[in-house]
Parts: structure tokens; C-alpha cells; sequence
């Protein structure tokens, strides 16, 4: 599992996009248990991008998102992306 990177530390968008990610979770009531289960990710992983630490692939932007039965756009929208 990727660990975070300093680099990214306090990187606006990716702490934007992780708060549209939480919001939606929540909207639909997984923990994040239940999205990284359903995502095939890690939970640590899927809470990291929640705090804006990971910079994810598009491959698992299209998990998540389908996982909280959403396009990819529609998170992108969210954190104003």
C-alpha cells in the first residue's frame, strides 16, 4: 500500500477531492470499511485519499466512484475540479 508522500502534504485539490469522496460516502452510508471492500482498495488507502495524502490513479477514481454508485465526474465537480 502506498504510503503518503510529503510531497503532497497541503496539496489543495487533493484534499478537495477527498472531502467530495467523504461527502459522498456519507450520503450513501458506507464506512470506509465498507467503500474500500466494495473498491477493491485498502481502507487505509481509501481513508488517506480522504485526507488529501494520496495522489490517486484514475483507475481508482472509476472504482470509487462506482463503488458510491457515481461517475467520476461528479466527485471531480464536487471538490470543484
Amino acid at each position: 500500500m502506498p504510503k503518503p508522500s510529503p510531497k503532497f502534504a497541503g496539496n489543495k485539490e487533493l484534499a478537495s477531492l477527498g472531502a467530495a469522496i467523504r461527502a459522498a460516502r456519507g450520503e450513501v452510508g458506507l464506512s470506509q470499511e465498507a467503500l474500500a471492500a466494495e473498491a477493491e482498495l485498502g481502507r487505509g488507502y481509501v481513508g488517506g485519499i480522504e485526507r488529501g495524502e494520496h495522489n490517486l490513479t484514475l483507475m481508482n477514481l472509476s472504482r470509487i466512484a462506482k463503488a458510491l454508485g457515481k461517475r467520476p465526474s461528479v466527485l471531480l465537480a464536487a471538490a470543484s475540479l
